[in-house]
């Protein structure tokens, strides 16, 4: 057996949900507050653009890296959102973010090299290290800091023989906290490569904006794509900014590990990108289709925090972007994994046992508000008889 896969943890929220999808199937009506997925369909112009692109014959293999026009429509994204110029030659299209967080960290650490990942903070992100024989090291965050990283403990963690690289996440699984500029820029600056994953990139409120790594180095993988912003979980699209020096690299890793992405799906990111820049016919609907979207995640996220916070549990950090809450439950346990199971068979919901973002998570659990009001109060009404 392997050492390194033996050493991975259980992605906690998926064995919830598969318990969960269980009990559904017996009849069981269940509350999802667990898994981060939209509860809203693809736009219908997207649905369109996958029906055009087979009846069109868009059903082969594309250039390893993807297709050209996708290519090319992200680097536009990234100008017009970023201002900043990213040639094709550096995106890589990929099945879902997963393979390209995979392949980046194969490509900057060697065996026995080290990335440093937060702790609380998205437990993949110490797989993908163990997969590529790299060892994740943890970087206590918290409360007090945003659960973002502090340059100061970034420094304390690194072994200057050793460590290669550190993971950015912002907005930030499982708190929804955005890193500030200068933090982000110290970082960027410092020895390391940046891993930065803008997946919730989009989905930001309050009047905030989320930065981008690529707006203060070039020496950075950016990790992106459609499941959140665009509500396309199920069709596994993704993509990464790569440093120019791991282009080729890169291209020759994504030929033999995954051929290429799906041709299909790749028209359907495309529809999505030009859809958003206003290039497409409809693109007024379609924008005006995800502003709604990202007001009524606002509205759910302070609907939440009232629920969260009646039942006694704290929030010391709102969230300003994605779609989670990080809640203090230390008031009911000191064991979240047990916690979240008894209110998965008691009260019938679904939540992530704070556990799963690392040792630091003990005690707190969170709640996906990617579900409508109306389930969210049925939700609370649940576990407040419970």
């Amino acid at each position: 057996m392997n050492d390194d896969l033996s050493r991975m943890t259980p992605f906690y929220v998926m064995e919830v949900l598969e318990r969960a999808k269980k009990m559904e199937a017996k009849g069981i009506d269940i509350v999802h507050l667990e898994v981060g997925e939209p509860d809203v369909e693809v736009h219908p112009l997207v649905e369109a653009a996958v029906r055009r692109a087979y009846a069109e014959k868009h059903t082969h293999y594309t250039d390893a890296s993807g297709d050209p026009e996708l290519r090319e429509a992200i680097c536009r994204l990234y100008k017009a959102e970023y201002g900043v110029d990213v040639s094709p030659d550096r995106v890589i299209v990929t099945s879902g973010s997963s393979p390209a967080i995979l392949m980046a960290v194969q490509a900057v650490c060697g065996v026995g090299e080290e990335v440093l990942v937060t702790n609380p903070g998205y437990p993949c992100y110490r797989n993908f290290a163990l997969a590529a024989h790299a060892v994740p090291v943890d970087v206590p965050v918290s409360a007090e800091n945003g659960f973002q990283l502090d340059p100061a403990d970034v420094e304390k963690a690194m072994n200057p023989l050793l460590t290669r690289a550190v993971f950015v996440n912002s907005p930030m699984n499982p708190a929804g906290t955005l890193a500030e500029p200068d933090v982000m820029k110290k970082i960027a600056e410092g020895p390391l490569t940046v891993f930065s994953d803008e997946i919730y990139h989009g989905l930001v409120y309050n009047g905030r904006k989320a930065h981008s790594i690529l707006e203060y180095t070039d020496n950075a993988f950016v990790f992106n794509g459609f499941s959140k912003r665009f509500a396309m979980t199920g069709l596994r699209l993704g993509y990464m900014i790569v440093p120019k020096k791991y282009a080729k690299l890169l291209h020759v890793a994504m030929q033999n590990l995954f051929i290429c992405a799906g041709s299909t799906v790749q028209r359907a990111g495309l529809a999505a990108i030009q859809l958003q820049l206003g290039e497409a016919k409809g693109s007024e609907d379609f924008i005006a289709s995800q502003q709604a979207m990202v007001s009524e995640y606002d509205r759910r996220r302070r609907f939440i925090l009232e629920k969260i916070r009646g039942m006694g549990m704290k929030v010391q950090v709102e969230p300003e972007g994605a779609f989670y809450v990080f809640a203090d439950a230390r008031c009911y346990t000191n064991d979240s994994l047990k916690f979240a199971y008894d209110v998965l068979e008691r009260a019938h919901v679904g939540i992530t046992p704070g556990t799963d973002f690392g040792t630091r998570g003990q005690g707190f659990v969170r709640f996906a508000y990617a579900n409508s009001i109306p389930r969210i109060r049925e939700a609370f009404n649940r576990m407040a008889e419970f």
